[in-house]
């Protein structure tokens, strides 16, 4: 049995991480509770900066601590000005309940949104008749999360001219006769000599019909000569995600995707004009949803307009038809991505990312939209 680790309190220190803290605390003592366990290795990275994962942040009335393994000693050196690190010997939930009985808060908040019903049973068994209840809450960390700062607005802009840098890199190699998971593979290789650590996602690279479906999974088939291309793609640095979208023609438009092009521009156009603190973010959705749909197209966009992007590349808040509306705040990082998919003929979508600042937007993108680029 490891021995239970000492709570005891840390110096004052500035810095953001020092900050998110600081700000989580006050909702936890809002909130009513003493001790919070963060499961959610995320949630983890925003608040320390650790990105190794396979790790738990437990917040205590007088201190901090991450439990970890003896993989990441090297690394979690970085962030002890933030939180004793405790290397377990046992299992997370063993080393968690040890810490938490030694402290004796008599409540400790857990991510009811990322802990599995295992762990929470694991902790609760180790704990025992300990006076120290787990209390489910969700949503103390996603707020602050979704307002950005300036390093986390820098470092996102950073990403997103990787990912585009890498498109540029690309786009004179893309042949007919190229294989989608080809192209993807190439692309991924251009951002990754750039300095993005991995995609910030699956990129998605449809050929054709394929286009049609809006989260493809990219295949051998080959690109032919007179198909359209849809590429939906990101980097990440320092953990952090860009997300952008792009569709092409080799050769002469198709005159059906031609015409759905120039909607979804002028939908996705009225969208981000519109994109200012204090708008809802269903507001955004419908100025593109109910363009698209006077055209004859609204069964043809289903999915909601656009998403947070950070650490995840899908974060709060979401502007959707079908998600609870929430109220823009400069900070915030959202896409716009409106598209129509005509299935057996394809599809067109075009995102970019946009920073809510105090008087409107920012678009962080620099890649034209307009039809004459997008022919190659």
């Amino acid at each position: 049995m490891p021995k239970p680790a000492k709570a005891t309190p840390r110096a004052t220190d500035t810095g953001p991480h020092h900050d998110r803290i600081r700000a989580l605390k006050a909702r936890l003592k809002k909130a009513g509770h003493e001790a919070f366990l963060i499961t959610n290795p995320t949630d983890v990275a925003y608040l320390t900066g650790f990105l190794g994962g396979d790790s738990y942040l437990l917040l205590l009335p007088r201190a901090a601590v991450i439990i970890s393994d003896s993989r990441y000693r090297e690394e979690l050196a970085s962030v002890e000005h933030l939180a004793r690190i405790q290397m377990r010997q046992g299992s997370l939930a063993e080393t968690c309940a040890l810490i938490l009985a030694a402290a004796q808060p008599s409540t400790c908040a857990v991510q009811s949104e990322s802990m599995t019903l295992a762990e929470h049973a694991g902790i609760s068994n180790f704990l025992g008749k300990s006076r120290t209840q787990l209390v489910p809450v969700k949503g103390l960390v996603s707020p602050l999360r979704a307002i950005k700062d300036q390093g986390e607005i820098a470092t996102i802009r950073r990403a997103a001219r990787i990912q585009e840098q890498a498109l540029l890199a690309l786009l004179p190699l893309i042949k007919p006769g190229m294989s989608e998971l080809e192209i993807a593979g190439r692309l991924e290789l251009e951002m990754k000599t750039r300095g993005s650590s991995e995609p910030a996602f699956k990129s998605i690279v449809a050929a054709g019909p394929a286009s049609s479906h809006p989260h493809y999974r990219p295949s051998t088939a080959r690109l032919k000569k007179g198909q359209i291309l849809l590429i939906d793609w990101g980097a990440t640095l320092n953990g952090y995600r860009s997300d952008m979208t792009r569709t092409f023609a080799f050769g002469r438009w198709p005159k059906a995707l031609a015409e759905v092009y120039d909607i979804v521009l002028e939908a996705h156009q009225r969208a981000a004009s519109l994109l200012a603190p204090g708008r809802s973010t269903r507001e955004i959705d419908a100025a593109a949803r109910d363009f698209i749909a006077s055209k004859g197209f609204g069964d043809k966009f289903g999915h909601g307009l656009g998403h947070g992007i950070g650490l995840n590349v899908h974060e709060e808040p979401s502007l959707s038809h079908v998600a609870s509306p929430t109220t823009l705040t400069p900070g915030h990082i959202v896409t716009i991505e409106p598209g129509i998919y005509l299935p057996g003929i394809g599809g067109i979508r075009l995102e970019n990312d946009y920073l809510i600042t105090d008087r409107g937007a920012k678009n962080l993108c620099t890649l034209p939209l307009d039809r004459t680029w997008a022919t190659l």
